[in-house]
Order: C-alpha cells, then structure tokens, then sequence
C-alpha cells in the first residue's frame, strides 16, 4: 500500500543546474515530517518541485496514487497539496481575513477547515480580522500564511521556514497548532534549520546536504551526532 506522499527518484533543475538528486520521502496521513539542512541544501527547491514550481527533470510525485509532476502548479494545488511559503507573502492590500479566503479559491469539498476553525485555532486573527494582514506581527502574518493554506482543505501542508526570523515564544505557539491540523487528518512537511524544533514535532526527520538525502529516521533513533554530520556532511 503505497503512502499519502510519495516522492521516488525525485530530480529537479535551474537551468542546466541540478538542485535536486534522486529523493526518495513517503508521508503518510495525519503525520509530520521534518526537512533539515543548511542553507543551500535544496530544502526550498524540494518544496517547489512537490507544488510544480521547480521544474522536475526525474522521478515521481504522487498522491494517493496520483502523479502530480505532470501537473501545473494550480492542479497540484487543487489536488491537495498547499504550501506555507517562506516569507509568508501575504498581500499587503487585502485584510486579514480577505487573505485567507484567497485560500478558499481552491478548495476541495466542504473539508474540516473554515473560518471558524481557523479563528479558533489562532484567536488573535479574530481579533485582528479586519485589519490589513502586513500590520501584524511577524508571528501573527505567519499564522495568516498558515490558515490561507489550510482554507483549500490541503491533504497535504508543505511549511518552508516556519520560524524563520521568529522569537522562540512565538515558534512555541505557531507549532502548538501543529497536534491540531494533523488530528483534521492532515499531513504536514515542514522544513525547519531549527533542529531542535524539528526534532521536537516530526515523526520523522531527513536531512538534506546538497540536494540529497543524508540521513533519515524518527527522532528518537536519531543520535545529536548523527544529525550534525548529515547536517555539515562530516563524514565519521
């Protein structure tokens, strides 16, 4: 039986650059998995190919069976793959809640998420639903970027970076909405350089150097020197 997402021999490129060499990840439903690595390691250009940003040259990508690298970013999108970009890019112009009901453009079905859920998983957007979402908080923007993907009812959520630039009070309470979207039935894959916190929420953890998987595992079985030679490409 094959997994939710499963990602066989994935290749990509910019141009006559190759970023991405023979990936190899499977997700299966409610659960979530890390993507570590320094900067530069493809971590991004893998979140891109999923959703069809990143041009795929080899292997495959589907879900629940389906082959999503022949599809347009939309499709995939549409297909049930949503992404939490890194940045957030949330439009200025738009309100809080304007920015998240762009997410319901795409969605599929009645599915578990709306708005109502969305203000109680994050109780200052409520508040703040009518203010423009740029005059918010870092942390408060990125919960903005997280229910715009969920409001499309994703089966799958890709988050690149979650806690880039975040106090750790705010990182704490962004992923303590984590146990919540996995019990709504989806998956999440979130690419974090945060060690600590990847170890902390993933059920799994891979770790990626150069646009290949160095290392893969679930947290407990994962030694902290183990992970710092996959992570620096120390070689024992």
């Amino acid at each position: 039986m094959s997994a939710l997402l499963e990602i066989r021999g994935l290749t990509a490129h910019y141009g006559d650059f190759q970023a991405l060499f023979g990936v190899d990840l499977a997700l299966e439903r409610g659960e979530v998995m890390a993507i570590i690595g320094a900067n530069g390691a493809g971590k991004t250009t893998l979140m891109r190919a999923i959703t069809g940003i990143a041009r795929v040259s080899g292997g495959s990508v589907a879900l629940a069976g389906r082959r999503l690298d022949r599809l347009a970013a939309p499709d995939i999108l549409r297909a049930g793959v949503s992404m939490v970009p890194e940045g957030r890019r949330l439009f200025p112009s738009l309100t809080v809640e304007e920015n998240l009901l762009i997410g319901a453009h795409a969605r599929r079905g009645s599915g578990f998420w709306t708005l109502a859920r969305l203000y109680d998983l994050f109780p200052i957007l409520r508040e703040r639903r009518q203010q423009p979402a740029t005059a918010l908080s870092g942390g408060q923007q990125q919960m903005v970027a997280i229910g715009r993907a969920l409001m499309s009812n994703p089966d799958v959520l890709l988050c690149d970076e979650l806690s880039l630039g975040l106090a750790p009070v705010v990182i704490r309470e962004i992923y303590a909405a984590f146990p919540t979207i996995r019990d709504s039935g989806t998956a999440i894959t979130v690419v974090e350089q945060d060690i600590g916190q990847a170890l902390k929420i993933a059920d799994h953890v891979h770790c990626m150097m150069e646009g290949r998987i160095t290392l893969s595992g679930r947290p407990d079985t994962l030694s902290r020197d183990a992970i710092h030679n996959a992570y620096f490409g120390v070689h024992a």
